[in-house]
């Protein structure tokens, strides 16, 4: 039974990662910080990763399921 979730969520996690490719997140950084002169600046960061790594964890997550059938 513990084979069998762990492919199930192998294959919820490939498919969320072949709909979603990635995201952003922002950080701020101080620039200029003069008593009550403060000026800071945002900056976006992006993280991408290939739709290739969620269909190998799709593949990956249908042969344990299957694995912990046969067994």
């Amino acid at each position: 039974m513990k084979l069998k979730t762990i492919g199930i969520s192998l294959i919820v996690i490939g498919i969320f990662m072949m709909i979603y490719t990635g995201f952003k997140y922002v950080t701020t950084d101080k620039v200029v910080d003069l008593g009550s002169v403060k000026i800071e600046k945002e900056k976006d960061h992006f993280i991408q990763w290939s739709p290739i790594v969620g269909i190998v964890l799709i593949i990956g997550g249908v042969v344990i399921t299957l694995r912990d059938k046969k067994e």
